[in-house]
């Protein structure tokens, strides 16, 4: 039964586009504006990363820690490369199916499997360390805080590994919506605290180290009388800043939640099953309709809105200096002025497609097309 859910609800995530109408002209992607160009990227190296995302609506974000960048593609084929120069450092091939990817830190590189596998790597040499089997498919990168290594797996359970040697150290169960879209949010996972958004639209805070439960907020209810209109899941990626926890659902809301306590400390209606980014105190979201919004934290009124991407399934958003980048389905990567949301630059990544998360390292940005072009820019 859960297999014919996925299916449903990612041709849904795939769809949606926040128009009732059902003719074909109004489906489409909104064709892309002129504009005059203020700002233009050098790509620095590229590197191809086997088959990237696969058609099973993966988000295989890369992962950097210190000056090393790790990436995985959907058939287990996971590189290390030197972020500025490029070089491969090494290369390993699980011959497994990836889903979940790519956690890093603390000496490990860690990546989940359709078949609920998870499997840790050496960081430094990409040797095997352990590996760990889970209740379902894992959707999500693992984090790992050096400690213990944290899964979300599809089914909304939340398992903590030792880091060290793969023993389960524990794991905490929910029970999952009646119906969700594809995919989980990838948690937090902070020396004390492990952070998870879930299918319900909850966010839930458990004790990093023993898994019991320290605080839980909801940011979505659900409503409508369709099983479809009530799913209000937290698939994009938490982000943390500040002491402040930003998490988004679909057909729900957006909000700020205080890290220790969980408190609510700003809300606004959203609906997103990619995920936000946040710079100069405010918020920026990709919406399910392709509508790019910037959200001001204080007063959690919207500064501006940009709908020119309608239906062009945004990735999620990331801030390049005073810029927000996002890519799309045909394959360009947009950079909006973080101050009024208008268009200062584009690039063609990738004819297949953007659907990953950019990556931003300082003035670096990284993108990883679906097809499985791994590419490096910085700002001319």
């Amino acid at each position: 039964m859960m297999v014919w859910k996925n299916a449903a609800l990612l041709a849904m995530a795939l769809l949606v586009v926040g128009c009732s109408s059902d003719s074909d002209k109004e489906q489409e992607p909104a064709e892309l504006t002129d504009f005059e160009e203020e700002v233009r990227l050098d790509e620095q190296w590229s590197r191809n990363i086997g088959e990237g995302q696969g058609e099973t609506f993966n988000m295989l974000v890369p992962a950097v820690d210190g000056e090393t960048l790790f990436a995985a593609d959907v058939t287990g084929v996971v590189k290390a490369i030197e972020r500025t120069s490029g070089d491969v450092l090494w290369e390993q091939d699980l011959e497994l199916p990836v889903s979940g990817a790519i956690g890093a830190g603390a000496g490990l590189v860690v990546v989940g499997t359709l078949k609920g596998q998870v499997i840790a790597l050496n960081a430094g040499s990409g040797e095997e360390q352990w590996r760990a089997q889970v209740t379902s498919e894992v959707l999500s990168a693992p984090q790992t805080n050096g400690d213990v290594v944290v899964v979300q797996t599809q089914d909304d359970r939340l398992i903590a590994f030792d880091a060290a040697t793969g023993s389960q150290r524990w794991i905490y169960e929910n029970t999952p919506a009646v119906l969700t879209l594809r995919g989980t949010s990838t948690p937090i996972v902070t020396n004390r605290l492990v952070v998870a958004g879930l299918s319900t639209g909850t966010v839930l805070a458990l004790d990093a180290r023993r898994g019991l439960p320290v605080w839980e907020q909801r940011v979505a209810v659900p409503q409508g009388r369709s099983e479809l209109d009530r799913v209000v899941d937290i698939d994009g990626s938490l982000l943390l800043s500040g002491g402040v926890v930003y998490a988004v659902s679909y057909q729900g809301r957006v909000a700020g939640l205080d890290l220790e306590s969980g408190r609510v400390l700003w809300q606004r209606e959203a609906s997103s099953y990619a995920g936000i980014a946040q710079g100069y105190g405010n918020v920026y979201v990709s919406q399910a309709n392709g509508t790019l919004e910037s959200i001001d934290e204080r007063s959690a009124s919207a500064l501006w809105s940009n709908e020119s991407l309608a239906r062009r399934q945004l990735s999620a958003p990331e801030v390049l200096s005073s810029y927000v980048v996002v890519g799309d389905l045909e394959g360009y990567i947009h950079l909006l002025s973080q101050v009024d949301g208008r268009f200062v630059g584009r690039e063609k990544v990738d004819s297949a497609g953007v659907r990953a998360r950019p990556l931003v390292v300082g003035d670096w940005l990284y993108v990883y097309g679906n097809s499985g072009e791994l590419v490096a820019y910085t700002i001319r």
